[in-house]
């Protein structure tokens, strides 16, 4: 049902509130059980709840939304914090490996990415033949030159790129600098603003996630999904 002024449904997404942004100061100054269970009902209301929005109104356009789990897996890490200071949402079902699009809220403000983030090993050598191949690098290069014109720069995601050409392919290669990524991705930062608690957070993520969409496709179409084992990041 929507609002008497003929506004948004009362179910629909109405912006990050400012807890959101608090709550999650809060925890980078005290990742403690003690404080999770103290603002358990900021993270019930004021997180769980407008994430919960965001993605019913964006899923009919960009498919099934998965969250990120506030745990920490700290088996294998010196840092034992046991929550993830940050929140997020993201259409692929893999850590690594992962093809889509993501969203990520951080208390000093939001990122949105679309492509990979980081590639598993089977597909970093796809992606290398993919960008070597004549006709599949043209384009690649053609699709990062038409969005670096639309402010929609590709990058090397996460992972650091190699710092030499690979073994196998020319020195002086027309791509050499994208053979020695590890990912390609669009990413956008934005800080804190007002801008954040409204509606407008919805037409800013399809921005970002639509303009992206011709890298999404090349990198589904010459590199495809890893074959090892995912790794989900959470669930809803």
């Amino acid at each position: 049902m929507g609002t008497e002024d003929g506004g948004a449904p009362d179910s629909a997404f109405n912006g990050f509130p400012p807890e959101l942004f608090s709550f999650l100061e809060g925890l980078e100054k005290d990742n403690s059980k003690t404080y999770w269970e103290a603002n358990r009902t900021t993270w019930e209301n004021a997180v769980q709840d407008p994430i919960g929005r965001l993605m019913s109104d964006l899923e009919p356009e960009f498919g099934p939304l998965r969250t990120f789990r506030p745990n920490r897996d700290v088996r294998f890490s010196k840092d034992k914090s046991p929550y993830k200071t940050w929140v997020g949402v993201t259409t692929s079902d893999r850590a690594v490996g992962g093809i889509g699009a993501f969203l990520r809220l951080e208390a000093s403000g939001m990122r949105l990415a679309c492509g990979a983030m980081a590639l598993a090993p089977d597909q970093i050598k796809r992606f290398r033949a993919a960008i070597d191949d004549p006709a599949a690098g043209a384009e690649f290069a053609e699709i990062g030159r038409a969005l670096a014109g639309r402010s929609l720069p590709v990058g090397p995601g996460r992972q650091p790129p190699l710092k030499r050409v690979p073994t196998g392919f020319a020195k002086d290669h027309p791509r050499a600098e994208q053979l020695t990524w590890k990912g390609a991705v669009v990413v956008r930062e934005y800080e804190r603003a007002d801008w954040m608690h409204r509606r407008e957070v919805l037409d800013e993520v399809r921005g970002v996630w639509n303009g992206a969409a011709p890298l999404r496709e090349w990198i589904e179409r010459n590199v495809g999904g890893s074959e090892q084992p995912p790794r989900r990041p959470g669930r809803r």
